[in-house]
């Protein structure tokens, strides 16, 4: 079951993912490493900032990775990460995620192991399956480096 959103929503959605998004990645500014910015399977990863943008090479989507973005209403949840057989070496296209009911409802939906958050894309996913998680699409693409946080 797939949830409407209106034409309004999904713009003011798209709209801020644009902002975000690179934000995310960017976190540190001009350079340097940034504090947590994402999880992968309940670890938390930093990143490097390296300010470039892919969107209009024409690369194909399977040599990027996925990171979803929550529009701040909690760290962006990514399907791989350094070591990661799947991994493309930090090769970004970032989707834009509304949340019809709110994001409390997404994470009850699929918060797994009941952290509190949604920290995987198994978790995402279960919170997409139930409508409450929409992948609204790519908003941005960008390479960055990212270290995970241990402890």
């Amino acid at each position: 079951m797939h949830a409407r959103i209106s034409r309004t929503a999904l713009a003011a959605v798209a709209a801020a993912a644009l902002i975000l998004a690179p934000t995310t990645a960017h976190a540190a500014g001009a350079g340097g490493v940034g504090g947590p910015a994402f999880w992968v399977d309940g670890t938390q990863y930093r990143t490097v900032a390296t300010p470039n943008d892919l969107s209009r090479t024409g690369a194909p989507a399977h040599s990027f990775d996925v990171i979803y973005d929550f529009g701040g209403a909690q760290l962006n949840v990514a399907t791989a990460a350094p070591g990661d057989t799947d991994y493309n070496g930090g090769r970004w296209m970032v989707h834009a995620l509304a949340f019809p009911s709110g994001h409390a409802a997404a994470v009850a939906a699929g918060d797994a192991d009941g952290d509190g958050v949604l920290d995987s894309d198994a978790e995402l996913m279960a919170a997409m399956q139930a409508g409450t998680a929409v992948d609204v699409g790519v908003v941005a693409s960008f390479t960055c480096p990212v270290i995970p946080l241990h402890g």
